[in-house]
C-alpha cells in the first residue's frame, strides 16, 4: 500500500481534495440517519395498558393437588395448549423427566418469552412461570393449566416486568 493511500484511509491526505472528505461525511451522516430511523421504528413489544408501560406480564403459578404432572407427553401437550390459548408463538419445548420421583422440569421458549414448569408428583405440586410480552394473554394459560392438571388449589401472583422504567 502506498503512503498516500494509507494516509488517505486515515483521513490525513489533504491533497486529495475536500470533495472526497465531504462525500465521506455525507455518507456517514446518511448511515447515521438510517440507523436512528430504524431504531425509532423498532418494535420492542413493551406493553402500554391502563396508563402503565412495562415489558411483559410474569405470572407465578402454583398448582396444588395437581394430576398427571409426571406424564411427559401430557405436560408437553398442556404447555402447547397454553401457548395457543395465550396467542403466543412457540419456538421450542424442552422437558426433562427426573428419576426416581418422576418430576418434570422444562421450558416452552416463546417469541414472547417463556413458560417454565417444575413438578413434584410425590407432593402433587407444580410450579410454573408464565412470562409474556407483546399482545400475548398469559392469563389465558392459567385456565388451560387448570383443565390440564386438575389441581385442587391454584395460586397466581402477577408481576409486571420492567414497570420501573
Amino acid at each position: 500500500m502506498s503512503r498516500d493511500t494509507a494516509l488517505f484511509q486515515l483521513g490525513m491526505d489533504l491533497d486529495r481534495g475536500s470533495s472526497t472528505t465531504q462525500e465521506e461525511v455525507s455518507v456517514t451522516a446518511a448511515v447515521s440517519e438510517t440507523a436512528i430511523t430504524a431504531s425509532e421504528e423498532r418494535k420492542d413489544h413493551f406493553i402500554l395498558r391502563d396508563g402503565q408501560e412495562y415489558a411483559g406480564t410474569h405470572l407465578i403459578v402454583d398448582l396444588w393437588g395437581a394430576k398427571r404432572i409426571d406424564e411427559l407427553a401430557h405436560v408437553e401437550a398442556v404447555l402447547k395448549r397454553c401457548v395457543e390459548a395465550a396467542g403466543a408463538t412457540l419456538l421450542h419445548i424442552h422437558l426433562h423427566h427426573f428419576t426416581p420421583n418422576d418430576g418434570i422440569s422444562g421450558v416452552a421458549v416463546l417469541a414472547e418469552s417463556h413458560i417454565s414448569i417444575h413438578s413434584w408428583p410425590e407432593r402433587e405440586y407444580a410450579a410454573l412461570d408464565v412470562f409474556m410480552c407483546g399482545d400475548a394473554q398469559p392469563h389465558e394459560a392459567v385456565e388451560v393449566l387448570r383443565e390440564g392438571f386438575s389441581p385442587s388449589y391454584v395460586a397466581v401472583t402477577e408481576h409486571l416486568r420492567g414497570q420501573e422504567l
